[in-house]
């Protein structure tokens, strides 16, 4: 068997949901994946130890057939994903600032495991269409949930199980101090098996001084985590993986809340989403919705790394 030579690569890493750098969530983007094998771009995302790395190959002929600009793979450092949130903004950008042509002026069309997202430029940056999304049955182990998050039933106004690729319990939680005083225990979160994510909308009374307020929000402004006040904010959003640590910003579960909580009413579209204060981020997410009622997921991304990799 002839060996595998390596090969100088183009490489960026993105910052996703932020105009400024190392405030998002980044993934790392090989932009000519031609010739790995499965194996070779699962072992590069485990070396990158980041939450997603994702793989450019040209569309299949069915994809271009029906509009795809390009093909991605997107991994994790153990499995591939049929789709991702910010590795989609995060490709996007990287292929056009590589000189990626869409066929359509206004759009990229990208074609992944779960099909074909749209991808478009708008007010806050890069927005993808959210993908077909659909209700679940709540897990059994809800109330196991609950005491690994250290919630009470009281404190969860509502609760849903969302599949848009990845599969999302998103829970409504009474209030954003509640969001950001969250300290769950982790470890019990994964051994539970179920990615969590909470949210709680800012209501009108929300809008005074955080200086007196006794919560991780106030501590976040207050060490300059947060560029901007939280009141620009309507949702404040926390995520946790099934692989025991919380995701700075998710695009997915945004994705899946914005999905249920405007159909059920909740909150109307747009709204500005804000995610990572309690790991040092300051991710915001711009949800809007359109005449057909598809639900859109925006945000701005900065390249933080550029050149090549050989693989």
């Amino acid at each position: 068997m002839t060996p595998f030579a390596p090969q100088q690569r183009p490489l960026m890493t993105v910052d996703v949901f932020t105009a400024t750098p190392y405030k998002g969530n980044p993934v790392a983007v090989v932009l000519d994946a031609e010739g790995l094998d499965t194996a070779q771009m699962q072992a590069f995302a485990r070396w990158t130890n980041l939450s997603e790395t994702t793989f450019v190959l040209p569309p299949t002929a069915a994809g271009r057939a029906q509009g795809a600009d390009y093909r991605v793979r997107i991994f994790t450092p153990t499995a591939e994903m049929p789709f991702a949130g910010h590795p989609t903004l995060g490709t996007c950008h990287a292929w056009l600032q590589h000189g990626g042509q869409p066929q359509t002026s206004d759009q990229v069309v990208q074609e992944c495991a779960k099909g074909l997202i749209t991808i478009a430029c708008g007010d806050h940056g890069l927005a993808f269409a959210n993908p077909s999304t659909q209700a679940l049955p709540l897990p059994a182990n809800l109330h196991e949930i609950y005491a690994a998050l250290g919630i009470t039933t009281q404190q969860v106004m509502d609760a849903a199980y969302m599949d848009n690729g990845p599969h999302w319990l998103c829970l409504l939680l009474d209030s954003p101090d509640t969001v950001l005083s969250l300290e769950p225990d982790l470890a019990r979160l994964k051994a539970l098996g179920h990615k969590v994510g909470v949210a709680a909308l800012y209501r009108a009374e929300d809008a005074t001084p955080l200086i007196g307020r006794a919560c991780r929000e106030a501590e976040a402004f207050a060490t300059g985590l947060r560029t901007r006040m939280p009141q620009s904010a309507q949702l404040e959003v926390r995520a946790f993986s099934t692989t025991g640590v919380e995701d700075p910003v998710t695009g997915s579960l945004n994705g899946s809340l914005a999905q249920w909580l405007v159909t059920q009413g909740h909150v109307q579209a747009p709204y500005m989403a804000n995610q990572g204060a309690c790991v040092g981020r300051d991710g915001w997410i711009a949800i809007t919705q359109d005449a057909q009622a598809q639900v859109w997921v925006g945000g701005h991304c900065v390249t933080c790394v550029q050149g090549t990799v050989l693989l």
